[in-house]
């Protein structure tokens, strides 16, 4: 019995894998970016502020991310804006991602002792540089491992963007299947290849803990 010929996947699996890790890393951090924006807005000392963070939460939270990656890819030509189809992708799933990780800042930033608010207030430092300065330093050690989950997340809701003929893994696994009728082989590969990832993705975060567990220790030295 012949063996499958596998390692003729693996050139076209490569070329989608490029292009999910490209999608993938542009959504995660655009998820970051508005995660963090979002997050503060909502502990904001002016209502307008606060009002638009949590109209945008709860939208991007209440809504189907497939349906906002069509609205985005198939309703936004017809207003006269045409959108490529891979920044489609990276808005819909930023756009998703930041208003989820929205909460994780808000719950950080809220469980911060507020006796090093009131000793930052006491020795005369601004809101602005008690949040950069003083809160967010420490609260984002709390926030790295629901990040991880978070990035992982977004990494596997790339796999949508084939629905819009984008070429990531997902679409070229099944270009492949197509042609060859093999899903065993293929698709067990593409969850490999997915799974190889997120290990990255874990591992990536898993660093952050240790420096930023450091970074707080050496603050904390006498």
């Amino acid at each position: 019995m012949n063996l499958p010929p596998i390692f003729d996947y693996l050139g076209p699996l490569s070329v989608g894998l490029v292009r999910t890790i490209e999608v993938g890393a542009g959504a995660i951090l655009l998820s970051f970016i508005l995660a963090f924006i979002a997050g503060i807005g909502r502990l904001a000392r002016w209502r307008i502020i606060r009002w638009s963070s949590r109209v945008y939460v709860e939208f991007f939270r209440g809504t189907s991310i497939l349906v906002q990656l069509f609205w985005l890819y198939f309703v936004l030509p017809k207003l006269g804006l045409q959108i490529p189809p891979i920044a489609a992708g990276i808005l819909a799933l930023g756009l998703n991602g930041g208003a989820y990780g929205s909460e994780i800042v808000r719950g950080a930033l809220q469980s911060f002792p507020k006796g090093q608010w009131e000793a930052a207030t006491a020795l005369n430092l601004s809101a602005v540089s008690t949040m950069f300065d003083v809160v967010l330093p420490q609260a984002i050690r709390t926030m790295l491992p629901p990040f991880s989950n978070l990035s992982i997340e977004v990494l596997k809701g790339t796999a949508l963007v084939s629905l819009i003929s984008v070429t990531d893994l997902t679409y070229a696994g099944y270009q492949i299947y197509s042609r060859t009728y093999r899903p065993l082989e293929i698709f067990s590969l593409t969850l490999l290849m997915y799974l190889g990832l997120a290990i990255c993705l874990t591992s990536v975060f898993r660093a952050l803990e240790r420096w930023a567990a450091r970074g707080i220790d050496r603050r904390t030295m006498p």
